[in-house]
């Protein structure tokens, strides 16, 4: 199938839209980028950028002022729509796909025959389907695609990323893409889209079966996050170095253990499992243990820094609190990405506690983030500023800045590693000797 792709809309300037955005008009396609945050759409036509990914801002830069990509806040008509927004969860962890349907509504207004609109945001099954129906009823003059339907005016299809934050330039390209469509020829469509920048493979399916391909990958990555933080608290309780122990275990060549961390963030581990509880919840039952393991280790976290400000002493020195550097608020190294880091939701919680006061380092913000930026016991610091002050130095993301801290400069401080910032391997020491 023939190409004939000029001119696409991106709903949604977030961490994959943007991205996105650019990577098509970098391959000569006349972007709109569309975002509801004036700021965001300000920034991106000035050819900057507000999230932090290695190679975005260049890239944006370049085809901003090359006339290929700009930013509106409505909807354009266009050749082909992609909508990339966020689809959290609300009370009860039940999928909120509002942002969906508000996007595929805007869509709807300017739809023509030929159109081909692609959701990628990570959704509970069946999520397409009903972008579908809520598009057919605002335009009963066009055809949408259904099952005995094969010559539909539009043709609609399910993608969902699958990038890495620090390293979605390269993936985009790279990496293979998973294409539903609610038929077999709006798959093709899209293949012919995406074709034009990426180099994997694209696999053609079904929408259900795409979209459930996203919330398995990483249903599979939480599920063995979670084997991997229950296991820090078992070793924990048994007085062994848990870095120690998978290093040795995974020397066995069937055997690849995670490491374990604070918990787990980011918009799509921490969220889309319970996306497959909510749609079969008698079924999921490992799935949901794994989101309750994981959803529970910042409490354990928090738990073990309590032990060490105790071993401080309170009141210290001059009456004042313990001081205690929290390294990190990102979900993930090197990142600025704060969507439902564990890091944020343990230093929001022991601000509440009052019990000491948060030195907070996070090398890729200017300011903390909401439910921080008021509380008179968090501040945010430069990494040598905090080190100077703090008794209890608490690793909470492995930022490489980190990670290249000296160790005479931690020597004397109460320490919690809760990511293997500085993980001590007796075995390798030992073999040293």
């Amino acid at each position: 199938m023939e190409s004939n792709f000029r001119k696409i809309s991106i709903i949604g300037l977030g961490y994959i839209g943007l991205p996105t955005a650019a990577m098509f008009a970098g391959n000569g396609l006349e972007v709109v980028g569309v975002d509801i945050n004036k700021t965001i759409v300000d920034k991106v036509n000035r050819g900057e950028i507000h999230i932090v990914e290695p190679e975005l801002e260049e890239r944006v830069s370049e085809v901003v002022q090359n006339g290929k990509l700009r930013a509106s806040t409505k909807v354009e008509q266009s050749d082909a729509f992609i909508i990339a927004v966020p689809t959290p969860f609300k009370e009860n962890h039940k999928p909120d796909v509002s942002f969906v349907e508000a996007a595929a509504q805007s869509i709807a207004s300017v739809l023509r025959p030929g159109n081909l609109v692609i959701l990628e945001s990570t959704s509970p099954v069946g999520t397409t389907l009903r972008m579908a129906r809520v598009m057919a009823e605002m335009r009963p003059d066009l055809k949408f695609p259904a099952e005995a339907n094969s010559d539909a005016d539009v043709h609609i299809a399910y993608c969902p990323e699958r990038v890495l934050p620090g390293k979605t330039m390269h993936e985009l390209v790279h990496n293979d893409r998973v294409i539903g469509g609610i038929q077999k020829c709006c798959s093709e469509r899209a293949k012919t889209l995406y074709e034009l920048f990426v180099k994997g493979e694209c696999l053609l399916t079904d929408s259900k079966t795409a979209e459930m391909t996203k919330l398995t990958e990483n249903s599979y990555r939480d599920v063995n996050i979670a084997f991997a933080n229950e296991l820090s608290i078992i070793c924990d309780k048994l007085g062994i170095d848990v870095w120690e122990l998978i290093h040795l275990a995974n020397h066995h060549p069937r055997v690849k253990i995670l490491n374990p961390g604070p918990g787990v963030g980011g918009h799509c581990i921490a969220v889309d499992p319970w996306f497959i509880v909510d749609s079969t919840p008698e079924e999921a039952k490992l799935i949901k243990t794994a989101r309750e393991v994981n959803d529970l280790k910042p409490e354990w976290v928090i738990s073990k820094i309590e032990e060490a400000i105790r071993k401080v002493g309170k009141p210290f020195g001059n009456g004042s609190k313990p001081k205690v550097a929290c390294l990190g608020l990102s979900f993930k190294a090197n990142i600025d990405d704060l969507r439902e880091s564990p890091a944020v939701e343990i230093v929001r919680e022991l601000a509440s506690r009052d019990c000491c006061d948060l030195l907070v380092v996070e090398p890729h913000i200017n300011t903390l983030p909401k439910g921080l930026n008021g509380c008179a016991n968090v501040r945010l610091l430069s990494l040598r500023d905090a080190l100077q002050e703090a008794e209890v130095v608490v690793g909470l993301v492995d930022h490489d800045e980190f990670k290249a801290i000296p160790a005479q400069v931690l020597r004397g401080k109460a320490m919690l590693d809760a990511r293997g910032i500085w993980p001590i391997r007796k075995t390798q020491a030992a073999m040293a000797d």
